[in-house]
Formats: C-alpha cells, structure tokens, sequence
C-alpha cells in the first residue's frame, strides 16, 4: 500500500524575515513528535539547483533582467520538485522548504515588475499541481528587517556592503514593493497563507506557527 502523500510547508518572506530559523525550528519540532521531515530551500534543495542558486547568489554574476531571474528559478525549481520535493511527498515524507514559487512572485514580479501573467505561466508549466499545503510568510517593516540582515553579516565577521547578496544589497523601494507582494499574495490566496508577525521573538513566532501547524494540518492532535 502506498503510504498517504506528506504536507508540503513552505516560509516566505523578505531579507531579514526569519524564515531559515522558523522552518529549522518547525522541522526540529515536527522530528520530536516521530514525523519524518525534510528541510530543504531555494533557490537549491537539488545538486542542479544549487549550483543555479551559486550562479544566481554570486555578485560577479552580470546584471539580467527579472525575465532572466525567474527562468533561472524555474529551471532550479523544477530539478528540486522532480529529484527532490515529489519523490518525498510520495513516499508520506512532509516536506518543508524555506522558499518556493511564491518567492517568483514577489520578487521578479511584485518587486521585480515582470508581469503576473508570465510568472503565472512559468509557475502554471514547473509547479503543476506540486501546490503548498500551508504557506507561512513572516512579515516585518523593512528597516527593521534591513537593520536584521546588516547585523546577521556583521556576526560573521564581514564588511556590511561587501557581504550582502545581490538581492540584500538592493535598495529601499525594491523591499518596500517585495513586503507588499508578499502581502498581496497573502490576500489573494488566505486559505493557503497565513502571515505571521515577524517582529515577535523566534520563540514566540515558533509557538504560533506550531499552533498553525497543528490545527491546520494536524486536526486529529487537537
């Protein structure tokens, strides 16, 4: 008999927003009560995926267009699901990924100004019917989260300017439009997202998204 498809979780958000240590945090949690779990991200999650995400990441890279950018995503994004995310959710494993195809939109369409339709498109062709389950987007105001990123490179023992990636490093406005889209995202799809207050302690965002978690996909614990 075949084991019953897993839940697909994916953490959306701006730079600075918290996503890699909730969904480290979510996984931890879901481990300790005997579910079996991947944690996975993109742009990455597949050996061809990252080494888009090396070429995407990479500040030598040359300047391109978000036409350019969301083909790339989509590239990496379809290797992850077919080698990676698929194979897992088949096998009754949950599958959270820091990232997904939301992160297309909000970036090379809301932010980036590539056309919804496009994105759409591209979406339509490599996602399919491999849709989120529950789609958690932490939300904080840029300033705050800008000041998150400065602070994070600075712990690392590395020059502010230097360290930030190509999309860090971008200005004010391009974060202001990134937050919105996220939002909008949120709106136009609320019985997938749920946006949580980012300014909260990890703590504190790791309770409410477990309680998320558990009422939304887990009714039986309840």
């Amino acid at each position: 008999m075949q084991p019953c498809r897993g839940n697909f979780i994916t953490l959306e958000g701006g730079e600075g927003a918290g996503k890699s240590t909730q969904a480290a945090l979510l996984c931890q949690h879901l481990r300790h009560i005997g579910m079996r779990v991947l944690l996975t991200r993109e742009p990455g999650g597949s050996d061809f995926a990252e080494r888009v995400r090396t070429l995407i990441l990479d500040p030598a890279t040359p300047a391109h267009s978000p036409l350019s950018e969301a083909l790339l995503f989509s590239a990496a994004r379809a290797d992850h699901l077919e080698t990676v995310i698929r194979p897992a959710l088949q096998e009754g494993i949950w599958v959270i990924c820091d990232r997904f195809a939301d992160s297309t939109r909000a970036y090379q369409g809301a932010a980036g100004g590539l056309e919804d339709k496009t994105v759409l498109a591209l979406e339509k062709i490599v996602v399919g019917n491999t849709t989120p389950d529950l789609t958690l987007i932490l939300d904080l105001p840029v300033k705050l989260a800008c000041a998150r990123v400065a602070l994070r490179v600075q712990s690392q023992d590395r020059d502010v300017k230097a360290g930030l990636d190509p999309y860090e490093s971008r200005h004010l406005q391009f974060h202001e439009r990134l937050r919105q889209g996220f939002l909008d995202i949120a709106a136009a799809a609320s019985d997938r997202c749920i946006v949580i207050d980012g300014t909260d302690g990890v703590d504190t965002i790791a309770r409410n998204i477990w309680d998320i978690v558990a009422t939304r996909l887990m009714p039986e614990n309840n």
